[in-house]
Parts: structure tokens; C-alpha cells; sequence
């Protein structure tokens, strides 16, 4: 097909927005499974590892900040393009900088600074340009979206696992740049396909409008939910399957993981394909009922296979929350613009933040003892159900 034609189909816009959130799972996945391998490599201390993840996550936020203005100033076309550039480098650099730079945790830490700068402006434009095609199932199209994260995890880790089964973990380096191309060839696809107004001409509300209006705060609220019911539990999904499956911990965390983001990915696009039969609010309050007893589940003492099964429970019943929030904000704040995306995507940034720090908080609290954490950690699922219900009685909020 050639470049006139795709400029003018906004089927190749939600290719182009798919293949984003599937260098989102890249940038936010492949660094994970070379953590030992950094730390033998360049003799990293394990607080030096774990340093990786928080700035990759506090770079993320911090551009969800600044996005709130920025984007709406250089455009959608432009910000697609920088952010899978920022993604590419930042995975080609992670290959190279630590040997080029005289140190070799600078080179991985600038490296990270560049995919995280990609990932935070990939999150927090990839819905609303989905959101303002003209397709008619709006939920349908977001919770499939969403889905290509998780299928996206899958590949990473399953790809990533065959290649260094086969060429060696040594050779990590060669992956790197190859799951580069991704990024770099969507930023090619993205320079061609249409992009359609996020908010028809200058009637989006400011972020002073957007924060006066209290069904903006109650999207929040909801947001914070989402990102901590589910990274409460993925963070621990690998405990669940070493101790539940009987197998190693390399297994347990492929197992747990892989089972958790799969049944997530399979109930976004179960959704997206049944949407027709029941409606989004009905959904996601079923999910939270079934995530609070899934949670209920995981709790169970001394049986370990029980608590497998509810975690791999709450991967399927968490999928929806995110895209869902989204959905119904688009439908309630139709002008809330690139802020409203914006700081929905902060709130749930700070949510899967939030969620695991509880976990591990009150488990320390309480001897270690993991189920005392996700009692804590049910929490966020029964808020989000209040807030669901609150929300669905709530007809006219978007006026107030």
C-alpha cells in the first residue's frame, strides 16, 4: 500500500497505535530479564539494579507531567515520532553506552533515561489518538488496544527466553538492538498514517477547568485503583508459581508473570470482541468483584496452589480496569483533552507504585508473611468497585 493510501485509513492509525504499546511492553520488560546478568557483568550491587527500575518509573511520571502542556504545543505526529526515537535509542544505547561511557551503570542509567522518556509519552498518547478515530465501538478499540501490551509482554519474555536459550545470554546486546527495530520502524509508520483531532477545534478544557470538575478527580481516584490491583499482585506472581507449581524460580518467573499478563491480554480482547453484550460500567464492577475474590483467594494460608490460581485470577480480572477508566472518561470529559490523558496516565503510574509498596510495607510488618501484605493490598479492588458504583449513580457529575 502506498504512503497516499495509508495517510487517508485510520485502520493503519491503530496498527501504528498497537505496535506502540507493544515497544511500551519492550522498554518496560526486556531490561528486567538481564538484571543478573547486569550485575555479573558489571559487578552491580543489587541496589544499583533495583535503582534501574525506579528511574525508568520516575522518568515516566515525570514526562506524564510535563506532557500535560507539552504535547498539545508540537502536536500528536511529532510526539509519536520522538517517543518511539527515544525508545529506540535508549534500547540500542543499553547495547553500547555501558562500553563507550567510562562507567558502565552511567551508560545503562542514560540509556533508561531515553526508553523512559518513549515510554512516558507513549502512555500518555497512544489512547487519546485510538479514542479520536473514527471507529464506532470506542470501548471495543481501547480495551483491544490495551490487550497489545500485554501480548507485547508475552513476546518479550518468550523471545527474549528462545534467544539467549540459543545464542547465549551473552549476546544480549544483539537482541537489544533487534527489539530497536520495532520502535524505529513504528516511528516510520507513524509519519504516514492520519491522526485525527484529539478535541475538535479550541474547546478542550484547561487544567484549571479539567480539575474543577469533581467526576475528573472520582477518574483519578479510579486510575489509582487500576495501576495498583494490578501491580499489588504481578509483582509477586512469580512467588505464586514457584511455591504453588512446585518448580524453580527461572520457571516461577517465567510461569507467573507470563500467566498473569496473558489472562490480561485475554480479557481485553475477549471485550473488545464482545463489548456488544454487555455494557462497560456492568463489566468492570463484575471485575472488581471478582478481583476482591481473587485477592480473597491469594490470601488462603499454606495453600500455595490456591494462591496461583487467584493471582492468575486477578490477571483477568484487572484487564479491563485500565482501558475502561479511559473509555468512560473520553465518554463523560469529551474535551478533557491531552491533560485529562495526561493525568489519568500519572494517577495510574502512582497507583502501580503504590499498590506493591503496600504489599512489601505491611508483609515487613508482619514477619514477611505475603498474604498480610495483599489483605492490606484488597484495598484498592474494593475502592474500585465503590468508585465504579458511585460513578454508574453519578449520571450528571460531568456538569459539576
Amino acid at each position: 500500500m502506498n504512503a497516499a493510501k495509508l495517510r487517508t485509513k485510520y485502520e493503519h492509525t491503530i496498527y501504528a497505535c498497537y505496535l506502540g504499546y507493544v515497544t511500551q511492553a519492550i522498554i518496560n520488560n526486556f531490561a528486567p530479564l538481564l538484571f543478573l546478568t547486569f550485575q555479573r557483568s558489571y559487578d552491580l550491587t543489587i541496589d544499583r539494579i533495583t535503582l534501574i527500575t525506579t528511574v525508568n518509573f520516575l522518568v515516566q511520571l515525570l514526562v506524564d507531567f510535563i506532557s500535560a502542556k507539552m504535547v498539545d504545543r508540537i502536536g500528536y505526529r511529532v510526539s509519536a515520532v520522538c517517543a518511539h526515537l527515544f525508545a529506540g535509542l535508549g534500547l540500542i544505547g543499553m547495547a553500547f553506552l555501558p562500553d563507550m561511557l567510562g562507567n558502565a551503570y552511567t551508560g545503562l542509567i542514560v540509556s533508561v533515561i531515553f526508553y523512559a522518556i518513549g515510554g512516558g509519552l507513549i502512555e500518555v498518547i497512544i489512547s487519546p489518538i485510538v479514542e479520536a478515530c473514527p471507529t464506532e465501538k470506542k470501548e471495543a478499540a481501547m480495551s483491544l488496544l490495551h490487550s497489545f501490551y500485554c501480548w507485547g509482554h508475552v513476546g518479550v519474555v518468550l523471545i527474549s527466553t528462545a534467544f539467549f536459550a540459543l545464542a547465549g545470554i551473552n549476546n544480549w546486546k544483539i537482541l537489544s538492538c533487534l527489539w530497536a527495530i520495532i520502535p524505529l520502524a513504528n516511528l516510520v509508520y507513524f509519519t504516514q498514517v492520519p491522526i485525527y483531532p484529539i478535541v475538535e477545534g479550541n474547546n478542550g478544557l484547561s487544567i484549571r477547568e479539567l480539575f474543577s470538575r469533581r467526576i475528573f478527580w472520582l477518574f483519578l481516584v479510579l486510575m489509582v485503583c487500576a495501576g495498583a490491583s494490578e501491580q499489588a499482585m504481578s509483582q509477586w506472581s512469580s512467588a505464586f508459581a514457584e511455591s504453588g507449581l512446585k518448580v524453580s524460580k527461572t520457571i516461577g518467573d517465567l510461569a507467573g508473570p507470563l500467566t498473569f499478563a496473558a489472562l490480561m491480554g485475554v480479557a481485553r480482547a475477549l471485550y473488545g470482541k464482545y463489548s456488544d453484550y454487555i455494557p462497560l460500567k456492568k463489566m468492570m464492577i463484575l471485575s472488581s468483584m471478582l478481583c476482591i475474590f481473587s485477592y480473597l483467594l491469594a490470601t488462603v494460608p499454606e495453600n500455595a496452589v490456591l494462591g496461583f490460581i487467584g493471582c492468575a485470577m486477578c490477571g483477568f480480572s484487572v484487564g479491563i480496569f485500565w482501558p475502561g477508566t479511559f473509555s468512560i472518561a473520553a465518554n463523560r470529559l469529551p474535551t478533557g483533552g491531552t491533560a485529562m490523558y495526561a493525568f489519568m496516565a500519572l494517577a495510574g503510574d502512582l497507583g502501580c507504585s503504590a499498590g506493591p509498596t503496600l504489599v512489601g510495607f505491611v508483609a515487613d510488618s508482619n514477619n514477611g508473611a505475603l498474604s498480610a501484605g495483599l489483605m492490606a493490598a484488597l484495598l484498592f479492588p474494593v475502592m474500585m468497585l465503590i468508585g465504579l458504583m458511585a460513578l454508574r449513580r453519578a449520571k450528571n457529575m460531568e456538569n459539576i
